[in-house]
């Protein structure tokens, strides 16, 4: 018996697709739609059976509030979720959010046929792989691969915390010197430790590095508040302070 059924992807070619691909083997197809920003209002308008919903970024903030709105309205229909293969936060996202079910969407479409009669009965579809390796990773946290902005970031004082970041912000060492109270000296030294702790060989490498790994969203949260020039022992008087930054 055939599944009455929709299938909602922001791409449309891909929904168009899977949607002919189901109705060749039987299957009614209420709807083809794209994007899914707009999908919860038509699933609860049409009420199918089983929602086949495609996803490219599952682990994204807000990526399953359709979903909670069809299981809140439509509480019968069953949702499947077409993704790529996600890190555990994405499959806990899913199912949390009120899925019935989650397949890789480059699942053949036998798979794909299989999950949603699955859904339809009442039962979690979601290959036996997929769970393995998501309860891996939540259970042996210490063995992913380290973030390497957090790695880079502890290898950092506060001090060259700050320089970093005004490093990204396209300051000179002057400028430094001046917003941070010290020598242009020392705001220098500073410099060269920050790009020697890095392994860079200049200041746009550096800043390029920060931002690539997530280095620089967390050292900008990091840093002191900045003074302004002259601000505290000012940058022309503060003998002191670049005794001890030096």
């Amino acid at each position: 018996m055939g599944v009455r059924l929709m299938v909602v992807d922001d791409h449309r070619l891909l929904a168009e697709a899977l949607a002919s691909a189901l109705k060749l083997r039987g299957h009614r197809v209420l709807a083809a739609a794209a994007p899914t920003a707009g999908v919860a209002e038509l699933v609860v308008t049409r009420a199918p059976e089983v929602c086949l919903m495609g996803t490219a970024a599952p682990a994204e903030p807000g990526a399953f509030d359709p979903i909670v709105r069809i299981k809140r309205d439509r509480p019968q229909v069953a949702v499947v979720v077409l993704g790529p293969v996600p890190n555990p936060r994405g499959i806990a996202a899913a199912f949390a959010a009120g899925a019935s079910g989650y397949v890789r969407h480059d699942e053949r479409i036998e798979g794909v046929e299989r999950a949603m009669v699955k859904a339809r009965a009442g039962e979690a579809a979601v290959a036996p792989q997929l769970l393995q390796g998501a309860f891996t990773e939540l259970l042996n946290p210490a063995a992913q691969p380290d973030d390497e902005g957090q790695r880079l970031l502890r290898m950092l004082t506060p001090r060259e915390v700050e320089v970093l970041v005004r490093v990204a912000e396209g300051e000179d060492t002057r400028l430094i010197a001046a917003g941070m109270g010290i020598a242009p000296s020392t705001a220098r030294t500073h410099v060269q430790r920050v790009l020697m702790k890095l392994g860079v060989g200049s200041r746009l490498e550096a800043a390029a590095l920060a931002a690539r790994t997530g280095l620089l969203d967390r050292a900008t949260v990091l840093a002191a508040p900045r003074p302004g020039p002259g601000a505290g022992t000012g940058a022309g008087t503060g003998t002191g302070q670049d005794a001890a930054e030096g």
